[in-house]
């Protein structure tokens, strides 16, 4: 996008909805703002519904796991503005108590992903008309896409001859994890190198 109508449409935000903000500024040639956790309805709204934005189409939301963080997740919205041909990216922090406004009043198109987000991540959606579980089975424990979630999972399934049924178990892991030697081979030839002349060094 052209820097000029990037630097005209920051300084419409910066007054119309600036209060709402913690953050504005271009990002690698993108519109990124940061929101007040409490304000992110009346944003989208805004960027909807005004005639110099017009962000008419949700393109995705996404949550981003910050662990050692206090508000521990980000939620990034991402719009796309087809009339004017611009797209914004909107974040807010969030808490794991915390709890984002649903935005399927605005973009009816933002029900999967919130659901993804809950399921992925564990971020709850204020108001969202059927919160579940979206792509992990039922009965599943914890959030996969968590920094701290294990990486074999809490549980297995299998299917069990004498039950006749798929059930749940403990994980057991037959053998330890593979470490793999991730070194370029260039780099093991000269780490090679460097020993053989060494050695030819002290004996010379």
């Amino acid at each position: 996008m052209n820097d000029d109508r990037l630097e005209l449409l920051v300084t419409r935000l910066e007054s119309k909805i600036g209060d709402a903000l913690t953050g504005i500024g271009i990002i690698r040639g993108e519109l990124s703002l940061t929101v007040h956790l409490d304000q992110i309805v009346s944003v989208l709204n805004f960027l909807r519904d005004d005639g110099k934005c017009q962000f008419t189409t949700l393109i995705d939301i996404c949550g981003v796991d910050y662990p050692g963080r206090g508000a521990r997740f980000s939620v990034v919205y991402h719009l796309l503005s087809m009339p004017l041909n611009q797209r914004i990216r909107l974040t807010v922090k969030v808490d794991e108590d915390d709890a984002v406004a649903s935005a399927i009043g605005i973009y009816p198109s933002a029900n999967w992903f919130e659901r993804e987000a809950f399921d992925m991540f564990g971020i709850v959606f204020r108001d969202h008309p059927d919160l579940r579980r979206l792509l992990t089975d039922y009965g599943f424990t914890g959030h996969p896409l968590r920094k701290d979630f294990p990486l074999s999972g809490h549980v297995e399934c299998r299917y069990d001859e004498e039950q006749k049924r798929v059930i749940y178990e403990p994980v057991s892991l037959p053998q330890e994890f593979r470490h793999f030697d991730t070194e370029s081979p260039w780099e093991g030839a000269k780490y090679v190198r460097d020993e053989a002349t060494k050695t030819e060094a002290d004996n010379g």
